[in-house]
């Protein structure tokens, strides 16, 4: 019976290894196959509790032949028939037969009467028939199946090995260490492959065949004896024995890729983690500072002295200058962190990463704002300060000079004007007392200004909370007091001389001339010596000029004064004539006022002393207001390049942001040869500052020659470097985006060209309507479900607007490549033996120890009805990875 069981062209093995009578005529081949075939069939039979003992005789009934199809099939056979007669026999092997022909074996010349017969040679070819369907069919290796198949597994698996050169499935097995090599590339534990000798056959094979038995659960199929002795040992009974090998370390195998599939998946997840931690800890961090310098800044408790507010001043240079660019970097690498870790995960195909409360980076921006909002406002208090400081120092000094002169002149003016002198004088006397309170009265009035000066002054201190002004107040009351005083005690002394007037006719016309013309003169001697020594604040050269003006003025008047007081001086020299050619009995002085030639001289030189003086004061501040006029000019001269420059930078950048000329790498290219460019330009910057600083410490309040202060500068400048390394982030990423989604630069550059096309306001964001007009664009049918559900994949943050990035993700997730939580739950399936839990054990033995132990801590209790104690349930935990529910 040639050609026992054939198959069509594609089925199991080719023509000629089909079964072949003849061959079974060698006694040999037909003892090796006996012994192979009964030790496989005996290897399922008894997964249902029975063996063959005769593999002729023990199949004959049909009902371990059925048996053993549906263990290794799986499947239910009809039900055989129980009776022991022929008939029945042949029905349940019909059933067999018919069961191998359904699974598109072809069977020729294999009847169900020679198998009851008990033909050796037939049950042998069908047994083959069954290993080659269920056993050797489903082996596919490299595009190879069935013997070439299993042929190739041996050859790679082996290769490796010295003296092993597997080409057959007859006489490359004889040696013993093609089976040892196999075991060894799979468990090398179990074989010292390097005591094995090629010429030690006998003991190559049995220590493979014990260990394979022992271990690998694989029957002893052959016996060395048999294929040392045999010339040619039967190549089906080697290929059914192989094929239990193959079968035996393919689970390990798949075990192996569940096991490394997990530990990728593991590994991003556990990056994630450490990233979303540093996030975590750089966000709190910062906010804290910030919450700390706001107070700070918000302080507005004014100091009493302007050496206090300078060291304010001084102490707020050094926050500008020393504590915040460290954080200003922080705030930005933070940023970054957080739009590299967002990519991260949507490469990963894990759900966007959302902060702690009110640690999202708007809520950093936002603290950054109040923080830059306080700063501004606390600049611009202590400049405020500082000239309110400044106003009050200048207002007390001239206070206390008037205050001065007041006191000094209305000395013993009471006890004066208290005098009853006038009781017992003579009419002469009485005329010059009476010309002598005329006089007084005019010299009252003539101070009246300077009282009212006084009032105002210490009113002013006072609306501009002068620390000290209780005590202003109290000399102004004092001062004022003694006015009213004066007032009072002058209308009274006028009202007894005018009674007594009548009685006086006499009276010395030159003293009455001469104190009437002295008094005033000296009064305009003490107002401008008190003019020649005020002192005198300024803040531009224009008032500088208008004082030097004001004092030539003054000066142009000195002659006509040195002419009042030669005057003067004759009337005296006159009354001294008289006195000496009448010899008129005087008591020495001019009954009319106390000013004397030799007073008048001693002021009229004060006067002429203090004239140079003042003019070197004036050329001082002259030169002190022209060297602030230069400081203005060199910071505006640099103010007025580096303001629009970096204006056209921040454009520049934009341009490029949104233009598609070139790859994305010859944008990022250009992105950081302008950001090159930008630090190269910080030292222009520092320049800057460094004019700045100088103009401060000048006291510099305003630069008619530019509209940029040094504010506006920082704020530019802190605002190009985030823009240009938010902008650098943005391209990195979206390299990253395209190397991982496998996008093309053609896809790149139709996606940004769509982008572009409908970011109406170049701003680089579309917003939620541009977006869906987009979609509408390309194809999308959306209803207001299905855009709430795209809105909320490329805007996690519900901020209203689609970034480039997102776009990009959204376009390309659909093809990506990914792992799923349906893949992971797989593969811990495959690791679990197909249970529906897993114990902590198999996963110590799978994973390595650090993944191992990360599952073990967060996988639930499994409660399902199967499970047994400690079972874990890796399903939830696997729908957890990507964020579908909680652990």
């Amino acid at each position: 019976m040639n050609n026992m069981e054939q198959y069509d062209g594609e089925d199991y093995m080719p023509q000629e290894d089909d079964w072949d009578r003849d061959l079974l005529l060698d006694p040999a081949w037909e003892k090796q196959q006996r012994k192979t075939f009964t030790a496989w069939c005996n290897s399922h039979l008894r997964k249902a509790g029975t063996q063959i003992e005769n593999i002729e005789e023990d199949f004959r009934d049909g009902l371990k032949l059925m048996l053993l199809l549906e263990v290794i099939s799986g499947e239910r056979l009809p039900k055989p028939e129980r009776g022991k007669m022929r008939v029945h026999k042949i029905s349940n092997v019909n059933k067999a037969l018919d069961f191998i022909a359904g699974k598109g074996v072809k069977l020729v010349s294999i009847g169900a009467e020679e198998i009851v017969d008990g033909n050796a040679k037939m049950t042998l070819g069908m047994i083959w028939t069954i290993i080659l369907r269920f056993a050797i069919q489903d082996i596919s290796v490299e595009e190879t199946s069935a013997k070439e198949g299993l042929l190739l597994w041996c050859q790679r698996k082996t290769a490796p090995y010295k003296n092993v050169n597997i080409q057959n499935f007859h006489i490359s097995w004889k040696d013993g260490l093609g089976f040892c090599a196999l075991i060894h590339r799979h468990r090398p534990e179990l074989i010292d492959y390097g005591k094995l000798r090629k010429d030690d056959p006998m003991t190559n094979l049995n220590t493979a065949f014990d260990v394979a038995e022992k271990y690998l659960d694989i029957p002893k199929m052959l016996d060395a004896e048999d294929i040392i002795s045999t010339l040619r040992p039967d190549e089906k009974a080697v290929m059914t024995y192989v094929s239990c090998y193959y079968h035996a370390f393919s689970g390990k195998q798949k075990a192996e890729t569940a096991a490394n599939r997990i530990c990728k998946v593991l590994a991003v997840n556990q990056e994630n983690e450490q990233l979303m931690e540093d996030y975590e800890k750089l966000a709190s961090d910062l906010l804290e500072w910030i919450r700390r310098t706001i107070p700070w800044l918000e302080n507005r408790l004014p100091e009493n002295t302007m050496q206090a507010m300078q060291q304010k001043l001084e102490d707020f240079r050094d926050y500008r200058r020393l504590h915040k660019p460290p954080k200003v970097q922080e705030k930005c690498q933070l940023e970054i962190n957080f739009n590299t870790l967002q990519t991260k995960l949507r490469l990963s195909n894990r759900p966007a990463f959302m902060p702690s409360e009110g640690k999202m980076v708007s809520d950093i921006n936002n603290a950054w704002g109040n923080l830059e909002g306080a700063e501004k406002g606390y600049e611009e208090w202590l400049l405020n300060e500082i000239r309110r400081l400044e106003r009050l120092d200048h207002l007390a000094e001239k206070f206390r000079q008037k205050a001065a002169i007041h006191e000094a002149w209305t000395e013993g003016k009471e006890e004066m004007l208290q005098k009853h002198d006038y009781e017992t004088a003579s009419l002469s006397e009485i005329k010059a007392l009476l010309k002598k309170h005329e006089a007084f009265e005019s010299d009252l009035a003539a101070h009246q200004d300077r009282v009212e000066q006084i009032a105002a002054i210490a009113q002013e201190l006072n609306e501009l909370d002068y620390y000290d002004s209780p005590s202003v107040n109290a000399r102004c009351q004092r001062i004022c007091d003694q006015w009213d005083t004066l007032g009072a005690l002058t209308q009274k002394r006028s009202e007894a001389l005018q009674r007594t007037e009548k009685l006086l006719e006499t009276i010395d016309q030159l003293y009455l001339e001469f104190a009437k013309r002295a008094a005033p003169f000296n009064n305009w001697m003490e107002g401008a010596m008190e003019d020649l020594q005020d002192t005198f604040i300024v803040h531009t050269i224009e008032e500088i000029q208008g004082l030097s003006t004001a004092h030539e003025q003054f000066k142009a008047t000195l002659p006509e004064a040195d002419k009042e007081r030669q005057a003067i001086l004759g009337i005296h020299n006159e009354i001294a004539k008289i006195v000496q050619t009448y010899h008129v009995n005087m008591a020495g002085t001019n009954p009319y006022t106390t000013i004397n030639p030799q007073e008048i001289n001693a002021k009229w030189d004060k006067v002429r002393q203090l004239v140079p003086q003042r003019d070197q004061a004036l050329i001082e501040e002259h030169a002190r207001q022209q060297n602030n006029e230069r400081l203005r000019r060199q910071f505006a001269n640099q103010a007025n390049v580096i303001g629009p420059w970096i204006q056209t930078k921040m454009e520049e950048i934009g341009r490029i942001s949104i233009e598609m000329h070139g790859t994305l790498e010859d944008q990022l290219t250009h992105l950081r040869q302008y950001e090159k460019s930008i630090v190269n330009y910080k030292p222009k910057i520092d320049q800057l500052e460094g004019d700045h600083q100088l103009i401060q410490e000048a006291l510099i309040f305003d630069n008619k020659h530019t509209n940029y202060t040094m504010e506006h500068i920082r704020v530019g400048w802190e605002q190009l470097l985030t823009t240009i390394a938010r902008t650098i982030n943005e391209i990195e990423n979206q390299i990253l985006t395209r190397d991982a989604k496998g996008i093309s630069q053609e896809q790149l550059n139709e996606y940004r060209a769509s982008f572009n096309h409908f970011d109406r306001k170049r701003s680089g964001i579309m917003d939620a309507e541009d977006f869906k007009t987009c979609l509408i664009s390309i194809g999308y049918n959306l209803g207001e479900n299905e855009f709430s559900r795209i809105m909320s994949i490329v805007d996690p943050n519900r901020m209203g607007m689609v970034t480039f990035q997102a776009f990009i993700d959204f376009m390309s997730r659909e093809t990506a490549d990914t792992d799923t939580a349906d893949q992971v739950m797989a593969s811990f399936k495959v690791l679990a033996g197909d249970k529906n839990y897993i114990l902590a054990d198999e996963l110590r033995r799978e994973l390595p120890p650090d993944q191992a132990e990360y599952c073990i801590a967060r996988m639930a209790p499994y409660t399902g009805p199967d499970g047994v104690p400690g079972a874990l349930d890796y399903m939830s935990f696997s729908t957890a990875l990507y964020g579908e529910s909680d652990l």
